[in-house]
């Protein structure tokens, strides 16, 4: 195992785990399928999830969860869900990208991938409501395309240019905290 392949393991974990926050099935089947189609090698729990039951279990929650964020409400209890659901997944896919390259230990990666896409997640669950306060709801759908299209985008990085997506998911973080630093400050004037 070199360097370069485990420093790209560990920056491709952060990666998809924070995909994993913004929505937590996404990840989770893009990486069995790939995994499934041999462009990627994935370490245990992830490698589990190639099973043609499991791709499509997969399939199902990840369009469950993309239609069912854009509908109000709906969207506000699949958040409720995702504050067990995404660290979960972030938990397994960071376990997974860096159980075969990287000395790591198992505990020390699922609690990274834990706190990773939960910590996104946290962000996505409070700004959403901003949306919702400022748009009505309306704005919603589009707001969990831009989550959706995060996420796969993301995912994409993290197996292409690892790097890239260690410095998309910090930007993520910093936007999230700032939007919401901000939203306080405004809703504290009034």
């Amino acid at each position: 195992m070199g360097l370069d392949t485990a420093l790209g393991s560990l920056l491709a974990a952060f990666g998809l785990s924070g995909a994993a926050g913004l929505n937590a099935w996404l990840p989770l089947l893009a990486s069995a399928l790939l995994a499934r189609l041999d462009i990627v090698e994935l370490a245990a729990p992830v490698d589990d999830l190639t099973s043609t039951p499991a791709l499509v279990l997969l399939g199902v929650l990840t369009a469950a969860d993309f239609v069912g964020d854009k509908i109000p409400v709906v969207d506000h209890v699949l958040h409720l869900v995702g504050t067990i659901v995404a660290p979960a997944s972030g938990a397994i896919l960071f376990a997974g990208q860096t159980g075969l390259e990287t000395d790591l230990s198992t505990l020390v990666a699922v609690l990274l991938g834990g706190v990773t896409a939960g910590s996104i997640h946290a962000g996505r669950a409070a700004v959403r409501p901003v949306s919702t306060a400022t748009t009505a709801g309306l704005g919603n759908p589009l707001v969990s395309l831009v989550e959706d299209a995060g996420s796969l985008l993301l995912v994409i990085a993290a197996f292409v240019l690892p790097v890239l997506a260690l410095i998309l998911v910090l930007a993520l973080a910093v936007g999230l905290a700032l939007m919401w630093r901000r939203f306080r400050r405004v809703t504290r004037l009034r």
